[in-house]
């Protein structure tokens, strides 16, 4: 067993929309990013990659990289389970954590955890999604940005 950690931050700015856990969610900004900006897969594929002993998201979509301009960051999600895969790993649960006060996560959590799920090629009972907020305190709680923190536990086999 191997369990990984990963944590991602996206300051907000212009636009009209965020990705989150894969799931584009109508908001009053967007975030500033070279990708999609969806902290929640960021974090995974930092808890992911970390797991497996393979470095972190900036080392394999690097943000000076042109290809990953804009890129949907299930791509990146799918291609670090493409790595586990090589290496005889998959994944038991994943655990994940949204941080800041907006844009409010129940509403979407659902499609959240099946995206996920899917992505991970898990049951949904084995993503947990859930937020928090900093209780006003912070550049989250002055709802400056937005981040994620992942946990995942991985097997062999």
């Amino acid at each position: 067993m191997r369990i990984g950690c990963g944590f991602d931050v996206h300051a907000f700015g212009p636009g009209d929309f965020l990705v989150l856990g894969g799931v584009r969610i109508a908001h009053t900004r967007g975030v500033v990013a070279h990708s999609d900006g969806d902290v929640v897969l960021h974090a995974l594929c930092d808890a992911l990659l970390g797991a497996a002993a393979l470095g972190d998201i900036g080392e394999h979509f690097s943000d000076r990289d042109p290809r990953w301009r804009g890129a949907d960051s299930r791509t990146f999600v799918e291609r670090v389970m493409a790595m586990l895969g090589e290496r005889g790993l998959r994944v038991v649960n994943a655990d994940l954590t949204v941080l800041g006060g907006e844009p409010r996560v129940a509403p979407h959590r659902e499609a959240m955890r099946r995206q996920i799920a899917q992505l991970l090629a898990v049951a949904p009972a084995s993503v947990n999604v859930k937020a928090t907020t900093t209780e006003g305190l912070g550049f989250l709680g002055r709802a400056e940005g937005i981040a994620a923190q992942a946990v995942v536990l991985l097997a062999e086999g």
